[in-house]
């Protein structure tokens, strides 16, 4: 006997909000705890993964640097920008079940690597914000998609919140930073959304 979760994710009974909870904080809390730890190890070789491991657009075989760019960042301080709102944002898309987590890190993942690969500088790419952006854009979007009254009014109260950094997507305001990867990873974000939805004909649904 199974449950719906707020994605259409099937849930096993007993498989509550609260256990659901439990189990984003460790996933989530162990992906930030594995970049840490390449941080530490990158900055012991002076950032030299940078160079070998980071996403080096329209470059063959760079492509396969998109597995691995969001894994590493240039510094402690670029890291630490990116881990609150990774864990809040993680979090939060975990609770609706692990196939909704994965496949909205999946898409921001993959949509983000491509678009810095075919439109990126120069330079070499790496960080998560990528990420960031995208599990931002699945929660912004998913409750307009759904039609769901619960994750509208949370979509409202993160705009609210954190809607300042999606100046992040534009190259004019961004033109520091990757805003390829933003973008990208927002792109994937809304895919995920969209590919995920719940939507059903008829009035809104307040479930969560």
């Amino acid at each position: 006997m199974v449950t719906e979760a707020s994605q259409g994710e099937p849930q096993p009974v007993g498989d509550s909000t609260a256990v659901r909870a439990r189990r984003g904080l460790l996933v989530v809390g162990s992906f930030v705890v594995l970049l840490y730890l390449i941080e530490i190890v990158n900055t012991a070789m002076l950032h030299s993964l940078n160079r070998t491991f980071g996403l080096r657009p329209r470059s063959l075989d760079g492509i396969l640097d998109i597995l691995t760019f969001p894994l590493l960042h240039s510094s402690l301080a670029h890291l630490m920008s990116n881990t609150l709102p990774l864990i809040i944002f993680g979090f939060l898309v975990f609770l609706s079940g692990r196939r909704v987590f994965i496949t909205a890190l999946a898409a921001s993942w993959l949509a983000s690597g491509l678009v810095v690969w075919l439109i990126g500088g120069a330079s070499v790419t790496v960080g998560a914000s990528g990420l960031v952006f995208g599990l931002f854009a699945f929660l912004l979007v998913r409750g307009f998609i759904n039609r769901n009254w619960w994750q509208i009014v949370l979509s409202v109260v993160l705009f609210m919140a954190y809607g300042g950094i999606l100046f992040g997507v534009l190259p004019t305001v961004a033109s520091f930073v990757s805003w390829q990867a933003h973008l990208g990873g927002a792109i994937g974000g809304v895919a995920a959304a969209l590919l995920l939805s719940t939507r059903r004909p008829g009035a809104l649904t307040s479930g969560h």
